[in-house]
């Protein structure tokens, strides 16, 4: 492809990606009271915590307008989420437009994946936020009433959700960029000391208190699913391998060829 069909591709991927999350930001806006319930249990968790504890905690708006803000904000974030599988696949589709038509299902199976991953991820977030909000609060001097702005506490909702989801589709982005031909199983598995030490690393900004429990939480199950990852790369390489024997190639690993000029269908 020349660079003005690559930004255009670009162009077409993004406009399909935000249809999907304008059309769930409108699910979002319809079922808004039921949406701020769940997105503002882990606060009211922390809260009834703080409350047993003697310490006063209060979810406030402190603006005119910051209902209807509000509103947008909750609308936004159920259509990210809900909208997940459809900008996932558009991802994929734009980083490997040169699959083979046979390997186009690749795509199908990358969404098939990614979504649960991603699932898996902000459930995990939510489950580990009212810890972190408790201890957080837990800050707070008795003689001090202590009022949180309700969007503040939602940009920290979502930040908190999109990099534990973020963090559970990296694996699977290892995966991809074996089965497209740009990493080997072998090579991965020689960085493990490195993956390790980014995984850990990645924990530690990512949880939203910064302690050792929380930070484990999350490190623990992202390394499992690296590991998981890599053992898929080793297979696939020696899957490869067999096939390239086949062809009568034994030297080389076939991890496919790109066609630059092949237009993506979707």
């Amino acid at each position: 492809m020349t660079l003005s069909e690559h930004l255009r591709e670009l162009r077409n991927r993004m406009v399909k990606a935000l249809v999907a999350v304008v059309a769930g930001m409108v699910v979002g806006w319809i079922y808004y009271d039921g949406l701020f319930a769940w997105l503002s249990r882990p606060f009211m968790t922390a809260v009834d915590q703080a409350k047993a504890e003697g310490r006063q905690v209060t979810l406030a708006l402190t603006g005119v307008a910051d209902p209807f803000v509000l509103q947008m904000q909750v609308a936004a974030v159920a259509g990210l989420l809900l909208s997940s599988p459809i900008w996932l696949y558009q991802v994929w589709r734009f980083v490997t437009p040169g699959l083979h038509t046979h390997e186009r299902r690749w795509g199908l199976a990358f969404v098939g994946v990614a979504t649960p991953l991603f699932a898996a991820g902000v459930l995990l977030a939510y489950v580990i936020l009212p810890l972190g909000l408790e201890l957080l609060l837990g800050f707070t001097p008795s003689s001090v009433e202590n009022i949180v702005s309700v969007d503040k506490y939602l940009s920290f909702f979502i930040r908190t959700i999109l990099v534990f989801g973020v963090g559970f589709l990296a694996p699977l982005l290892l995966v991809a960029l074996n089965f497209a031909g740009v990493l080997s199983g072998r090579r991965l598995a020689s960085w493990w000391r490195w993956i390790i030490c980014a995984v850990f690393v990645f924990a530690a900004v990512a949880t939203p208190t910064g302690d050792p429990i929380n930070l484990v939480l999350l490190a623990s199950p992202v390394l499992l699913l690296v590991v998981l990852a890599i053992l898929v790369c080793l297979a696939n390489d020696r899957r490869r391998s067999r096939r390239a024997m086949l062809a009568g190639d034994e030297s080389a690993v076939d991890y496919g060829t790109f066609d630059d000029d092949e237009e993506s269908l979707l």
